[in-house]
């Protein structure tokens, strides 16, 4: 069944073009018993840093019109447990696994790569390149052109693994963006992670996140990520794993019709956790409602 579903992106090979977004699945052993994990196409982990980071003070969610702001601050454990703990319990499925990178450094995404590089069960490295730089106080790497080349460049020194830098729509030219990362070697490109916003509680007279700010997710982003996908998948050669307010199979299929090869399901893992089974469930359905005999004939379809 399978297998008319498959897709390539950058020499990853997955059952279908379903995966899971990084931040919004953990590590797959919260879904367990909730998802077969064996069916997803991919697992993107959430994001990985050289040193574990505590993330933000409460409160860090909150729910806003047709989706949620997070302000996390990528709280994770670090490389060492990465390693240690969560990578020899997913190497017991048949999906593979793209490890989501983060970094306050240019050194210390080269540094997380370096040693993930030859570490078996990993498919390739997702670039998280929303992160704060610290030392160009806290400018998103990803929001600027120059600094934006440097860390996929020197993450590109540092690993052999398919690059996927995940693209920042907190920018006037996403194009210009994507082509920087394809320029400095990138092997295939995700977008787009959350956009940037904020809650007020009247009542309160208080923001609703401790950080003010936080990343805006959901269906309500899916017109912007829609747009975005359509336009970096005419500009660049390489393959666009598209995201953003995915919750259905029609979702999904808009972004394989604006050129995605493959696409991640955030948010809506946490309103229906089933929502990546239906999905996967739904472009079978729809090939065969249409007459079509793989998935890639519709890719980048749209007219």
């Amino acid at each position: 069944m399978a297998s008319r579903l498959s897709t390539t992106i950058a020499g990853i090979e997955l059952k279908n073009p379903v995966m899971v977004a990084s931040g919004t699945f953990g590590y797959g052993k919260e879904y367990q018993g909730l998802v077969d994990l064996n069916r997803l196409g991919g697992i993107v982990t959430k994001g990985t840093s050289l040193e574990p980071w505590l993330g933000n003070a409460p409160d860090r969610i909150a729910e806003t019109p047709s989706g949620m702001l997070n302000a996390i601050g990528l709280q994770n454990d670090g490389i060492d447990s990465l390693l240690a703990d969560k990578l020899p319990w997913l190497r017991q499925f048949d999906t593979a696994v793209i490890i989501n990178v983060v970094g306050k450094t240019v050194e210390e995404y080269a540094e997380v790569a370096r040693r993930l590089n030859d570490v078996e069960g990993i498919a390739g490295l997702e670039i998280n390149v929303s992160c704060p730089n610290v030392k160009h106080g806290g400018i998103a790497f990803g929001t600027d052109c120059e600094l934006l080349g440097t860390v996929i460049s020197a993450v590109r020194e540092a690993t052999t693994l398919p690059l996927i830098p995940k693209l920042s729509p907190n920018v006037t030219d996403i194009v210009r963006m994507a082509k920087v990362c394809v320029d400095c070697g990138a092997d295939a490109l995700s977008l787009i992670n959350t956009l940037l916003g904020t809650s007020i509680d009247p009542e309160t007279r208080r923001f609703r996140l401790a950080n003010i700010t936080g990343g805006l997710s959901g269906p309500a982003i899916k017109p912007v990520a829609l747009r975005m996908v359509w336009q970096v998948a005419q500009a660049v050669d390489v393959p666009v794993i598209g995201m953003g307010g995915i919750m259905t199979a029609d979702d999904a299929l808009e972004f394989l019709l604006a050129g995605a090869t493959a696409i991640q399901v955030g948010t809506a893992n946490f309103v229906n956790p089933s929502a990546t089974m239906e999905i996967i469930d739904g472009l079978e359905a729809y090939l065969d409602r249409h007459g079509v005999g793989h998935i890639s004939e519709i890719v980048g379809t749209v007219r």
